[in-house]
């Protein structure tokens, strides 16, 4: 496997080539996350008024419980990672990603009770016994996630489901994600070149265990839909179309994402590797899918 990678020359010159586990790579993830840090306030979000039938719709979607225990989850398995290093670069950027990830939370948390959306009462988030499992855990379930939330969250703007407005109010927390799956993915590599030879096998189980749980959680998921409201909103990221009102197939769909993926993770430096697991199935699926069929009215 090579492990160089290039971007194509620029008025200024080619940026040096990097070695996938160099320092060189941990400053440029790092730092790639850092320096494109948006200091935003969520208290200071002007949520925008929406016509009733909107707000209703928009209330009737069965994700927002789910959404705002998951990010609160998220942030403290990535907080408790970042307490166990001693790296300061790192530890500085796993850092800001908890703070980003706990700022998710506030911002959902503002926005449904603005809009009168009446939440569950929150469980108590459990401080993880394995941190870097718990990371792992996070970071590979926010590759699934985000890679189908970047398509819905397109559909959702084309078909006029969540308003310019909205679209515009969210925009900050899609960008954050696709920083975070960026970083993510990154750190995975640095971290499996850098780790003692010894532990490198324990750790490659990990992933391999992390990947089982989260595909059997969402076959799980998947099996429960129907009348069970809660399946629902955990399964909103495989079946999100349909509860924005739109008819089309999975392959328009995946289609939607992958080019939503690309051009959203097409803006930060190309010497850093892309998550490559969820959108290689996608391709491999469609392979197998062929053209789509033209959607009937």
């Amino acid at each position: 496997m090579n492990d160089m990678r290039r971007i194509a020359p620029d008025p200024d010159g080619a940026p040096r080539p990097i070695k996938l586990g160099s320092p060189e790579h941990k400053m440029l993830f790092c730092h790639m996350l850092l320096d494109t840090h948006d200091a935003y306030k969520p208290a200071l979000i002007d949520w925008p008024p929406l016509e009733p039938e909107t707000q209703a719709r928009i209330a009737s979607l069965p994700i927002w419980d789910m959404a705002v225990q998951t990010e609160g989850r998220t942030g403290l398995f990535v907080k408790t990672f970042g307490e166990s290093l001693s790296d300061p670069l790192l530890k500085r950027a796993v850092e800001m990603d908890a703070f980003e990830e706990q700022r998710h939370k506030i911002v959902l948390h503002d926005m449904v009770t603005s809009y009168g959306i009446k939440l569950e009462e929150e469980p108590p988030y459990v401080r993880p016994k394995d941190p870097e499992w718990a990371f792992m855990r996070s970071g590979y379930s926010e590759c699934i996630d985000s890679f189908f939330g970047f398509g819905l969250f397109k559909v959702a703007k084309d078909t006029g489901f969540f308003p310019d407005e909205l679209i515009d109010t969210f925009e900050p927390v899609m960008r954050e994600e696709g920083r975070h799956i960026l970083f993510f993915v990154n750190w995975v590599a640095w971290w499996r070149r850098n780790m003692p030879w010894w532990r490198r096998p324990y750790f490659e189980a990990k992933v391999i265990v992390v990947w089982l749980f989260l595909i059997w959680e969402r076959i799980d998921m998947a099996k429960g839909m129907g009348d069970n409201s809660k399946a629902q909103e955990n399964n909103f990221t495989l079946n999100g179309s349909k509860e924005l009102g739109v008819e089309i197939s999975f392959g328009e769909l995946a289609r939607i994402c992958l080019a939503e993926n690309d051009r959203r993770l097409a803006v930060y430096d190309q010497r850093l590797i892309r998550p490559r697991f969820v959108p290689g199935a996608i391709r491999l699926v469609l392979r197998f899918l062929g053209n789509p069929k033209p959607v009937t009215s």
